[in-house]
């Protein structure tokens, strides 16, 4: 929120990536009830935990959860595609390279040897779950 409302957002490298329009709905939500911002690692109930990792843009939070088959990780921007995660290579638009680069290790740490895996924006999730109808996926 603080990146996104900050000096840096409109900036060519970034500017790109913004829905301005969904981002000014987030202010006056952030002044009422509705909106909690967590920064950080945070339980947000029983087996669902956020995780902060950088840095594909500020604030990146990745999503764990914890099954009967193991732990599932949704990646979001974190990973775009899995050959992100999987060979250590982020996509184009990087706030922070280190920081992105670690929490590739945080998203395997997380995942344990089972690698319930959920890259953001890859097609392969559906080659790598099973489909249970068309458009849904069961992960764990």
């Amino acid at each position: 929120m603080a990146f996104w409302t900050g000096p840096y957002a409109s900036k060519l490298a970034f500017r790109g990536s913004a829905n301005v329009e969904q981002l000014a709905k987030l202010v006056p939500l952030n002044y009422g009830t509705t909106l909690k911002i967590i920064e950080g690692e945070r339980d947000v109930r029983p087996g669902i935990t956020v995780h902060r990792v950088g840095r594909h843009t500020a604030g990146l939070q990745i999503v764990s959860v914890k099954t009967a088959s193991g732990t599932v990780v949704l990646t979001s921007d974190a990973s775009h595609f899995y050959r992100n995660v999987e060979t250590g290579q982020p996509t184009q638009i990087i706030a922070s390279l280190p920081e992105m680069l670690a929490g590739f290790d945080t998203i395997h740490a997380l995942a344990g040897e089972e690698k319930l895996i959920m890259a953001g924006h890859d097609p392969l999730v559906a080659d790598r779950f099973k489909q249970v109808e068309p458009g849904i996926i069961k992960i764990a």
